[in-house]
């Protein structure tokens, strides 16, 4: 683990590699698990204030979800996180030709929002836990993401480096370039 400001990043985020390959995995992960994406307490009321207009490019299933819980509601883990349809996938998932995609997402492409997405969705496959006043910040091995794994070696990318603009977006730019040097450091220890 490294130790970069108040945060514990794990070694595997700068050796392991990773690119997102949605013809592939049909964007799984918002689909798969027990619940929805989880949120920061500020991203509920970022999430509140866009949802007029996200709504309309969310599914029927995904508005009735919201319609009745809200835009979070609290799992067994005791974490918030966005409802689920039916149990299933994101109710704010829609579907492009078999791909599941994001309506928030989409909604901020298209300037109705300033809210991206969640940040656990747009740091995605790094997980963030808080323990003690530290961020553990951990890369998440997920089956459903073995082709994003060999596109990412076959392309040679590191995990941080394809989530690079989430991670600015977390921790600013001053602590990705004490990572980056952390991880130049570690790769000229290897040769």
């Amino acid at each position: 683990m490294l130790a970069i400001n108040n945060t514990l990043v794990s070694e595997d985020i700068i050796e392991r590699k990773f690119i997102c390959d949605l013809n592939a995995c049909k964007g799984e992960c918002c689909v798969a698990g027990e619940s929805g994406a989880p949120l920061e307490k500020k991203e509920i009321k970022e999430l509140n204030d866009a949802y007029p207009f996200v709504k309309p490019y969310m599914t029927p299933e995904g508005i009735k979800s919201v319609e009745k819980y809200g835009v979070f509601v609290i799992d067994s883990d005791g974490d918030d996180t966005t409802p689920l349809v039916d149990g299933k996938h994101c109710a704010f998932v829609y579907f492009e030709n078999t791909i599941a995609k994001c309506s928030i997402e989409k909604a901020w492409k298209e300037k109705k929002v300033t809210f991206q997405k969640p940040i656990s969705c747009h740091l995605y496959p790094i997980r963030i836990t808080n323990k003690n006043n530290y961020d553990s910040v951990t890369y998440e091995r997920w089956n459903v993401c073995k082709p994003a794994c060999k596109c990412g070696e076959q392309l040679n990318v590191p995990v941080y480096k394809f989530v690079k603009t989430a991670l600015v977006r977390k921790y600013g730019k001053r602590w990705f370039k004490k990572l980056e040097i952390a991880a130049e450091y570690l790769e000229k220890k290897k040769k």
